[in-house]
């Protein structure tokens, strides 16, 4: 059977398993990336490990969440991260270098390597023909020391690009026409590969853009191949020489073939509060804008904001509008300052800010109360703009500037022609922001902890019986930002999960805490897709530290669903969906020989006080079940070293 572009990839990077599509399988991991929200966990994980160096191609450590240095917590983490990857022999990316995603598209991808970064969006890599996927700190903690990456074999879904986009329709309506069909959890257990003659008029940044959102379709990943746009890319980025072409064999075989004929898109926007909320512009009414943010790792492009300052012109924004941009890269700032670019923006009234995540994960300029926030970021969950109850809505950089200028949304088209953009000049390559490792025989560095960095808590052994009270009940699509808020308050605490424990599931029912540490053993009882969003594992790791020891959902995220593994937390599955209607908070429940029962079979009986018993389900597979019965992957990588 000819294989497509992703069979390709992890086939060259297999270690373990085959292609059956029973049981795991386990890749090889060429590069990886942390982000300082995530990172500090994770280095404290591979410290723990005993390594002297870590063992793969290139692993870097980024600095891109935490930058508003209101307290002296997001500092100390960056001193601790940037003497760790100095020691490890880390590249080390210092604040306001930008945003992880595309500082590595930019000076770090290789076409046709794997890439396994503790982001979600690790999948922006894919722009470039990389297998990026996104996995809790503690897998990429055990990939840096050499260790393979586990999943399930993914099943393949060919997106066939055809046509070419009218004016004022960009690359975020492509990915937003997918989410649209498929849902945020369509992609779940599948890489998106994308194909067909459309592909060719789609720039590296184009590609990234859709590449970036799959993840909010669930996705492990998503892929375009190499071809002579890729060497354009990696050629002005001074990079050629890693430039491989990749593609899919002839005859290839997917699981689902989805069409989507670009010349018939038109804008696009998602509509509060889920990113698969899409609507055409043309059929939302005028709503007037309070705030226009463009940026992030989706939109914060040379190209991108080019675009926006062409459509801007001379003109000064609406005076009810604040227009906040943040470049996603130094490299991006210093090419639009270089052109004047930058001078057009702040001319218009824009507020720049740092190359950094920012408000997109609610990191500064929080919107009004009830305020309407137009954002070209890839997230717009309820509250993770860091106001409660912001109407955020997802949009491409035109519809953002034309909202900008306007002071409503509206279709763009209705201003008249698409602004004549000249060609593109090179970028502006300076990597002084980038520290390479110490070398060989340079002197160890000191690695510097803040009263901030705490203690990593471990979980204990499976026990043979659990006797546990539900702590908590919950719905649909909870996010990972729902169980462990981000925002400037709760993001710096990441290092400290003592006091991160205290907000998790802060905004859905402040009481939980408490509870579960009353409760001290519980179980959560969720709906469909539990754990969407971020790959942060502290959306794991605090619940264990307070005393959860399952979850039983009607569906899993599949990052997450790695995480609670990760962390000892078992992850059961409804059988009958209805289920879900017969606990109460405060039911004591009790799974007896919890380790026999799982890898038994894929049935776990759960008996309430009462005596009744349900039938829960799981999907774990061999590796898993040890991992739970061991008390999690750091207790069993730590023991095999023993």
């Amino acid at each position: 059977m000819a294989d497509n572009l992703v069979f390709k990839i992890i086939k060259e990077h297999l270690v373990s398993g085959d292609f059956s599509g029973e049981g795991e399988i386990g890749i090889r991991v060429d590069q990886t990336l942390t982000q300082d929200a995530t990172g500090t966990i994770a280095y404290l994980q591979l410290e723990s490990m005993g390594l002297d160096k870590v063992r793969t191609e290139l692993s870097v450590s980024y600095i891109d969440h935490n930058t508003l240095q209101s307290g002296f917590e997001n500092a100390d983490d960056h001193r601790y991260l940037q003497s760790v990857a100095a020691n490890y022999g880390i590249w080390f990316s210092r604040p306001g270098n930008g945003i992880c995603h595309q500082v590595h598209l930019e000076r770090f991808g290789v076409p046709g390597k794997t890439l396994l970064g503790s982001d979600s969006h690790t999948p922006t890599a894919g722009g470039l023909g990389m297998l990026g996927i996104g996995a809790g700190g503690l897998d990429v903690a055990v990939a840096m020391a050499g260790g393979p990456f586990y999943l399930s074999l993914p099943k393949v879904i060919k997106v066939n690009l055809v046509g070419e986009l009218p004016s004022w329709v960009g690359a975020k309506d492509i990915i937003l026409e997918l989410l649209r069909r498929l849902s945020v959890k369509g992609g779940v257990g599948k890489v998106i590969e994308y194909g067909g003659p459309g592909i060719d008029h789609l720039s590296v940044r184009d590609r990234s853009t859709i590449t970036n959102m799959g993840a909010e379709l669930g996705a492990t990943s998503s892929i375009f191949p190499s071809d002579e746009v890729t060497l354009d890319f990696l050629r002005k980025q001074g990079r050629e020489e890693v430039w491989k072409p990749l593609a899919p064999e002839s005859g290839a075989h997917y699981d689902e073939e989805i069409t989507i004929d670009l010349s018939s898109l038109e804008p696009l926007v998602a509509i509060p509060h889920s990113p698969d909320a899409v609507k055409k512009i043309s059929e939302v009414e005028p709503i007037a804008v309070d705030q226009v943010a463009v940026g992030s790792c989706t939109n914060g492009s040379y190209s991108d904001l080019r675009l926006l300052a062409a459509i801007m012109g001379d003109n000064v924004i609406h005076p009810g509008v604040s227009l906040v941009v943040s470049p996603g890269s130094r490299q991006t700032y210093l090419t639009l300052a270089r052109e004047g670019v930058m001078e057009k923006l702040v001319s218009s009234g824009a507020r720049i800010l740092e190359s950094a995540c920012g408000p997109c994960i609610g990191m500064g300029q929080a919107p009004s109360s009830g305020g309407v926030s137009v954002r070209t970021f890839n997230r717009n969950f309820r509250g993770r703009s860091g106001t409660a109850d912001a109407q955020v809505y997802l949009a491409g950089p035109a519809v953002a500037a034309v909202a900008a200028l306007k002071g409503f949304l509206t279709d763009p088209r209705e201003i008249g022609s698409y602004p004549d953009l000249p060609d593109e000049s090179p970028p502006v390559i300076d990597d002084r922001m980038l520290i390479p490792p110490r070398k060989e025989n340079d002197p160890p560095v000191e690695v510097l902890r803040g009263p901030n960095i705490k203690p990593l808590p471990l979980n204990k052994p499976l026990p043979e019986n659990l006797k546990v009270r539900v702590a908590l009940i919950v719905g649909d699509n909870i996010t990972t930002d729902d169980i462990t808020p981000g925002g400037s308050k709760v993001l710096p605490l990441r290092s400290n999960i003592q006091a991160l424990s205290e907000y998790v599931f802060d905004a859905l029912d402040s009481s939980f805490t408490d509870r579960a540490k009353e409760f001290k053993s519980s179980i959560i009882i969720a709906g469909d897709n539990y754990g969407q969003g971020s790959s942060r594992e502290h959306a794991a790791l605090a619940p264990m530290f307070l005393g959860v020891k399952a979850v039983v959902a009607k569906s899993f995220a599949r990052i997450h669903h790695s995480n609670l593994v990760n962390y000892g937390i078992i992850p059961l599955v409804f059988k009958n969906p209805g289920d879900h209607e017969r606990f109460n908070i405060g039911d004591l429940l009790v799974i007896d020989d919890v380790y026999a029962q799982l890898s038994g079979g894929n049935t776990v009986i759960i008996r309430a006080e009462s005596g009744s018993e349900i039938e829960i389900g799981h999907n774990l597979s061999e590796r898993q079940i040890e991992i739970i019965r061991v008390g999690g992957l750091l207790n069993l990588t730590r023991g095999d070293k023993r």
